[in-house]
Formats: C-alpha cells, structure tokens, sequence
C-alpha cells in the first residue's frame, strides 16, 4: 500500500498540498509526461495501484488534485477494484477537487455518473493520430491540438450535466469532457512520451492488427507532426488545471521527450 512520504507531507507557503494523487492499473505503468510536468510544477506525486491493493483516499484534502489514468482493463469489467474505483469519483466531484481522467478514467467518470461506456459495433478502435474538433465550449477554454494520440477500443456517452469540450469524428466522438468546475476527462493520451509509444507498440503489437488502428511506423511519422501541440496544450491544460505548487503564475517549461 502506498504510505506518503515525510517530504510528501510538506505544504508549501501558500497552504495547498504540494502533492497530486496519481492512479495507475499496471504494474510497470507510469506518468509519463503528465507526471514530469507536474513535478516541474513544484508538486510530489502520491502513486496507487488499486489493482494490486492501494487503497483511495476517502478525501481529497492532502491533495492538490489527482489523476486516474488508462489500461488495458474496461469500466465494464466487474472486477471489485474497478467497481470501487468507480464508486471512488464520488469523492472528488463532491469536493469539487482537481480532477483528470484519461483514457480509462474518463471512461470511469462517466461511468460514475451514469454514462455508458461501450465498444463499437463493428470493432473499430482508435489508435495512433486521430484529429478532434473543440465544442465552443471547449475553444472558449484554452486552444486544442488537431490531432491526438489514441490508445482505445471503447468509448463514453456524455454524461447528463457534463460540458462536451472536444469530439471527433470517429467511432467515439465524446472526446473531451468537463463536470462540475475542477473535472475533465479525455480519450486521448497527453501523456505519451516517446519511450512509451515505443512500450505500447512493442508489447501492445497485436492490437495493431485491430481494425481502426493506425500502423506503427505512422505511430512515429505521426508524433513528429503533432506531438508539439499536444505538449503545448498539456501545459496550458494544466495552467488552467492546478497551476503551481508555489501558486505562482504559469508554468516551468519541460524539456522535450
């Protein structure tokens, strides 16, 4: 089980925790990206696997906010720890608590909230670039990339009172979503660094074959093109987001991976 720290319990002088809380469903899973730039932010991060026994906290309050990333699992499965991390997004939607969902999780919070998640009929999933539009609820937040990394062969309906930020055109079109002031969700994966896309293509290869997905070498050929914009938007996402630890205006630029 994942105990904080001593250093983890530090709050920096403007009183906000100093820590995010970071969900992960593998075993060799990690941040990514998303995790670098929140360390860059002056921010600890609190790492729980429930799948093999973490335990969620029952408050957000040591918390600056947290984030609950994807896997190879289903918001469908009735595994306990899936229905208990499920149920877990009552904490911070009440709370009103930073709150990102990728891939997985936003699957989760929708899910949570009544949603269904669900696989196309005739099996198409989207992986590799694939181009999203934002809503003008969404442009009227921060600017998009037009094409994201996808790693998915499920997708959500909106939830009832949830803001769609961004769909695309695909079999999924729900791409972007915000609830509540402080909750997002997103089908794609800003946190893919390049060493990952290389871990995904190598270990996930079969799902290469899948229809939908894009093939591997354009995996690559594809993230020269898009993936400065993607990194760009991340931070922007986060500036709007949580900010920094310190509270101090913008952001710390992360170098290139």
């Amino acid at each position: 089980m994942s105990v904080p720290s001593a250093e983890m319990r530090d709050f920096p002088a403007t009183g906000r925790p100093a820590r995010v809380l970071i969900v992960l469903h593998q075993e060799q899973s990690t941040p990514g990206r998303v995790g670098k730039a929140l360390q860059a932010r002056g921010f600890h991060l609190d790492v729980r696997r429930p799948r093999f026994g973490d335990t969620l906290p029952a408050s957000l309050d040591e918390h600056a906010g947290a984030v609950v990333f994807g896997g190879p699992m289903s918001a469908n499965d009735t595994d306990a720890y899936i229905r208990r991390e499920i149920d877990w997004h009552a904490v911070p939607l009440k709370e009103e608590a930073p709150y990102l969902g990728i891939c997985l999780g936003a699957q989760m919070l929708a899910r949570h909230l009544g949603a269904r998640v669900y696989g196309h009929p005739e099996g198409l999933v989207e992986i590799g670039y694939f181009p999203i539009e934002p809503t003008e609820a969404g442009a009227a937040t921060f600017e998009w990339p037009r094409r994201v990394y996808q790693w998915h062969r499920e997708g959500f309906d909106l939830p009832e009172g949830a803001d769609l930020l961004a769909s695309g055109g695909g079999p999924f079109p729900n791409q972007a979503i915000r609830v509540g002031p402080k909750a997002y969700g997103v089908q794609f994966h800003p946190e893919l660094t390049l060493a990952m896309v290389h871990r995904w293509t190598t270990i996930g290869h079969e799902r290469l074959r899948l229809p939908g997905a894009q093939p591997r070498p354009v995996h690559f050929a594809d993230r020269l093109l898009y993936d400065a914009a993607v990194r760009e938007w991340l931070e922007r996402f986060l500036d709007h987001w949580i900010g920094r630890a310190d509270g101090a205006p913008g952001h710390q630029p992360t170098t290139p991976d």
